[in-house]
């Protein structure tokens, strides 16, 4: 299984795309952003994959909205895929 965990704190949401891309070792072509992590995660990395985002919360309040999307696209994506689980922690999520 490959495993993603997302633990910050991020300088900026470029720098949680940069950690995604390297831990689910994503293709060089990669844009760095929603349709580009979508794409990702339903069609060029190979299952099964895990995504824990262990403090959720805190990247909320340091990068603002912006993360609730990316949140929201990685949950989208496990609905479209059974191998693909993600996990969100943190206080308050």
């Amino acid at each position: 299984m490959k495993r993603c965990t997302l633990a910050g704190p991020y300088a900026g949401v470029e720098a949680l795309y940069v950690d995604l891309a390297r831990q689910l070792a994503l293709p060089g072509h990669f844009g760095a952003n929603l349709d580009a992590l979508w794409d990702a995660l339903t069609r060029d990395v190979e299952g099964p994959i895990e995504i824990v985002w262990l403090d959720f919360a805190n990247a909320r309040k340091i990068l603002g909205p912006a993360v609730e999307r990316i949140r929201a696209t990685l949950e989208e994506a496990a609905s479209e895929r059974p191998d693909l689980r993600v996990v969100i922690g943190g206080a308050n999520d």
